[in-house]
């Protein structure tokens, strides 16, 4: 079989695995890539943040290198009015909403937001619940392009799907095209019913800034969601995702080398790329995992298929991601606790064992040869190395 004929067999089998589930909203074909407050400033948000998070994604090229949304997370809802209209934080928030949703449009940017589902946000702000029209309308005015929709405070006979559901029917109606992210922390099994309904949802807890969070008292450890994503596959593609929480990267809870593990899986799993640090102060390794270009074109790779784990023993795995030339992103993930060989074999990826294939290193930014089965690369304890192959 030529190459040509290879690869095309290769795409087709790839993209037909690709389930026709998607939101028609026209929307997050690629995973959505940008910067949310919470995971590092909490409550702590004000106008004056915002501003400059949007400045610091343009100033250091994460703009350049695909990241876009800015999005407000909890703590920035006040009040409503006497006609029922969400107010903002006037303290925080002095110039309004609107205008700062102009000044990140003005940078090339877009606005996220946050609401909840529930009668009241986790931080028990007000939620949307009985104004889901009225907010959507009112987000739309703002110039809203992202919504990330909790799950705190609901009552114990409302549905998720339906809550859902209403919010999704309400953004449509608003007259402004909005991103629908729920975040109802995989506990319905969202990806068993949002794919009409989001165009990501929470997969897993919440993330905590740890390699593994063995008690599980506070959230969920990088290695723990891993876990529950593999498996989720077939749910992901252009346009509906399962998202395994934003981005911990340069918060200080990982090593360097971690921190490159947690941001490389992602990238395998076609997850949404959520920032969530101190962008006004990176040192200069963060600025290098975030905007790694290589590993952000796999995780935008047109095709949207989502990685999987092909091989797990001894803390040792290997994960693939086909792509929609019908080349493969491999992750050789160290789980143990030493440094330590790791080796992928074509049968892995899917390819004859006979067939040649060209292997680049996405972190070295180095080719590293032509290879016939199988390759074997030096995986430091807890780090990854990802390869492209390509027949």
């Amino acid at each position: 079989m030529n190459r040509i004929l290879l690869l095309s067999t290769f795409v087709l089998i790839g993209l037909a695995a690709i389930p026709a589930r998607a939101l028609d909203n026209g929307l997050a074909r690629t995973p959505p890539m940008g910067w949310n407050s919470w995971n590092k400033f909490g409550c702590d948000v004000s106008e004056k943040l915002v501003r400059g998070a949007a400045d610091a994604i343009v100033r250091t090229g994460m703009k350049r290198a695909g990241y876009e949304y800015v999005v407000i997370d909890d703590c920035w809802q006040d009040s409503r009015d006497a006609a029922g209209n969400i107010l903002a934080d006037s303290q925080r928030f002095p110039s309004g909403m609107k205008a700062l949703g102009q000044y990140i449009h003005s940078k090339g940017l877009k606005f996220g937001i946050y609401s909840d589902a529930g009668r009241a946000t986790c931080q028990n702000r007000p939620g949307s619940r009985g104004y889901e029209l009225q907010d959507a309308r009112q987000y739309a005015a703002w110039g809203v392009d992202y919504l990330k929709y909790d799950w705190c405070n609901h009552d114990e006979t409302q549905d998720a799907q339906t809550s859902y559901e209403k919010m999704r029917d309400a953004l449509a109606k608003s007259g402004r095209r909005i991103v629908f992210s729920i975040c109802e922390w995989g506990s319905t099994k969202p990806w068993l019913w949002a794919g009409n309904v989001g165009n990501l949802w929470r997969s897993t807890g919440d993330i905590q800034d740890k390699w593994e969070d063995k008690e599980r008292r506070d959230g969920t450890g990088v290695v723990q969601i891993l876990d529950l994503l593999n498996g989720l596959e077939s749910y992901a593609g252009p346009g509906h995702w399962n998202d395994p929480d934003m981005l911990e990267v340069g918060n200080g809870g990982m090593t360097e080398t971690e921190y490159r593990s947690h941001f490389s899986m992602w990238c395998l799993l076609a997850a949404p790329l959520m920032a969530g640090n101190d962008l006004e102060h990176m040192s200069d390794a963060t600025k290098a995992i975030l905007m790694n270009k290589e590993l952000i074109a796999v995780d935008q790779d047109a095709a949207g298929i989502q990685g999987k784990r092909v091989r797990k023993a001894n803390g040792l795995e290997v994960w693939v991601k086909q792509l929609s030339d019908g080349s493969r992103a491999v992750g050789l993930l160290n789980r143990s606790g030493a440094e330590t060989e790791i080796k992928v074999s074509w049968a892995d990826l899917g390819y004859p064992e006979h067939l040649n294939a060209s292997v680049r290193d996405l972190w070295a930014h180095a080719d590293v040869g032509m290879h016939k089965g199988s390759y074997t690369a030096k995986v430091a304890s807890h780090g990854v190395v990802v390869v492209h192959v390509a027949p």
